[in-house]
């Protein structure tokens, strides 16, 4: 069962990759091909080589070179020498040099394969809907994009690549050998792979079950470095970095634990391997001296299989290194493949539609909503019209619905019962980008990059493709244009993480900016003047008020002075209207 589940999650993950990665694999297979003939011709030429070096009127009795002989008409030792030489040498360095080769081309390949399936994880992240978002922590999702998409790399593409590898050069060195001394290559080869069989079956659990500590723990990681340094302000004020620290320390602890214990499994057996080895080669040389009754002419025989064996046993290691990274990212790859699974919504691969058109209202028939079928209702039965051009308040308390009732009008979530329709249209998945984009959003906190003034007000625009006469209207009509235009660097000054740089009226203002650039038809205000003084707020409110009809203004507020320019004022109780 297991078996057949890892071999589908790899097949998954080959069906992931794309046309091109999997053209990139076969020619990577041709390469280790190539690469396995190089060591034939390195190990073939050292026979003959060391032959010439301490026998050479015994060369001239190997029987699979007898031919060779003949055909470029050699018959004297010294005649050897040189081009056996040359041989040897000349097959070494082709040999060193495929394998630099083989290794440059595979880690690129792993690598861009990598970045493929990172890409694509946080591509269709991106595109899952908002009732999906908001029941996922973030900090996991983050770790699933970077650490463990990362973790794909090193614990299954690059293994699977490696076994490949490994066992192509294996079946090559061992026919090779085999066409030297069949007895003696066979017998090491079963002594050789016995031993890391037995490891494998030996350790085969204990690195699945590191592999799911490490797996579970990086997300705790990751989770309790952004709670910490997200809240540092509250941290620094409360003293509460043990309490931090603890948190980290007990996922650090068992996740460097696992990674440990899984490398010394992993290269263990290297160590016992190459002394077993060299005892090996000591007992052949021995039995074959006294087989022979002359050491000298068993060297070249025993300097094949030596060097056969120094190349066979990292290849050995290798094989097992892979296969138990194999083992070790098990649990990785599952999680991984679920987020490649994610479902794309059709649009995710069209051109964005245009803006759907809204020309007389947005009407909600009976609508109600919860989150899952165990939760308690958030929206009961509503029934609201709003027409184009309109300015309406929505009031409540906190859980009363007031960011529900926004979220459906903007498409976010789907009405668990009822209907939504703009102009008559109903709202469905068909037509919902379309709808989407004649909204603009100004939530309660604004979320501000790393980035100047002008790229967080026009934010999803290349910076050479914003236009700047755009980001000035947007910045006056909020209120914002004087404040920015006292700054050294003006548009380009630099707002800092998070807008760390801005007071909190500041960034609520950019926040109202960015939607202004967008040029929408619907501008959804959730809560977005809470953090003004009462004479900004007032000035910002007047520069709404005076962008012209064909703006329809949706605001939520706790403040009644807020909202009391409003046409139509909704209060919200317990998901139904009040009043």
């Amino acid at each position: 069962m297991e078996k057949e589940r890892n071999f589908h999650n790899y097949l998954r993950l080959w069906n992931f990759l794309s046309h091109r990665r999997k053209i990139q694999f076969y020619l990577l297979l041709i390469l280790i091909v190539l690469t396995s003939l190089s060591e034939v011709i390195s190990l073939g030429a050292l026979l003959p080589f060391l032959g010439v070096l301490i026998a050479p009127e015994k060369i001239f009795e190997i029987s699979f070179l007898k031919d060779i002989w003949v055909l470029f008409d050699l018959t004297s030792p010294n005649q050897l020498l040189l081009p056996i030489t040359v041989l040897f040498a000349v097959g070494a360095l082709v040999a060193g040099g495929m394998r630099l080769l083989l290794l440059y081309v595979s880690t690129r390949l792993t690598f861009a394969m990598s970045a493929d399936i990172s890409l694509e994880i946080y591509r269709r992240t991106l595109y899952q809907p908002y009732s999906v978002h908001i029941a996922r922590n973030s900090a996991d999702v983050i770790s699933s994009i970077m650490g463990k998409s990362n973790g794909v790399v090193y614990y299954t593409i690059s293994p699977l690549m490696t076994l490949a590898t490994s066992l192509i050069i294996l079946t090559v060195i061992m026919a090779t050998l085999i066409m030297f001394n069949p007895m003696i290559s066979l017998v090491v080869f079963c002594i050789f792979g016995s031993f890391y069989l037995f490891v494998a079956l030996r350790s085969k659990t204990r690195l699945q079950r590191n592999g799911k500590v490490a797996n579970d723990n990086i997300a705790l990681l990751q989770r309790a470095l952004q709670e910490g340094l997200g809240g540092i302000r509250d941290v620094l004020i409360d003293g509460s970095q043990r309490f931090y620290v603890n948190i980290y320390q007990r996922a650090d602890i068992p996740y460097r634990k696992s990674l440990g214990d899984n490398i010394y499994i992993s290269t263990s057996p290297r160590y016992t391997m190459e002394s077993l080895g060299m005892a090996i080669m000591a007992v052949f040389a021995y039995r074959l001296s006294e087989t022979t009754g002359s050491l000298i002419s068993i060297i070249p025989l025993l300097g094949a299989l030596a060097m056969g064996a120094q190349r066979m046993l990292p290849v050995l290691q290798q094989a097992y290194t892979a296969w138990s990274n194999l083992k070790i990212g098990t649990s990785t790859l599952g999680d991984v493949l679920d987020l490649l699974d994610q479902p794309l919504p059709r649009f995710a691969t069209e051109p964005d539609p245009p803006a759907m058109p809204f020309q007389k209202e947005i009407r909600l028939e009976s609508v109600s909503y919860h989150y899952n079928s165990n939760s308690k209702i958030v929206l009961d039965h509503l029934s609201i019209t709003i027409p184009k051009g309109g300015r309406v308040g929505i009031v409540g308390k906190t859980g009363s619905g007031k960011s529900t009732l926004l979220d459906l009008i903007m498409g976010l979530i789907d009405p668990t019962e009822g209907k939504l329709f703009i102009d008559g249209i109903e709202l469905n998945a068909d037509n919902l980008r379309s709808w989407q984009r004649n909204i603009a959003h100004v939530p309660q906190f604004i979320y501000l990059s790393d980035n100047s003034i002008a790229e967080n007000i026009a934010l999803g625009v290349t910076k050479e493709n914003i236009d700047l006469a755009r980001v000035r209207r947007a910045a006056e009509k909020a209120q914002i244009a004087n404040y920015i235009e006292s700054l050294p660097l003006k548009y380009d000054e630099q707002v800092g993480e998070r807008g760390v740089r801005l007071s909190g009226g500041q960034r609520q203002r950019i926040g109202i900016a960015r939607a202004l650039y967008k040029e929408a038809s619907v501008i959804v205000f959730d809560e977005a003047t809470s953090a003004l003084d009462v004479e900004t707020e007032k000035a910002v409110m007047g520069a709404i008020e005076g962008l012209g009809r064909e703006l329809t203004i949706l605001m939520i507020a706790h403040r009644l002075s807020t909202v009391e320019k409003c046409e139509q004022i909704i209060e919200l109780e317990s998901g139904k209207i009040k009043r």
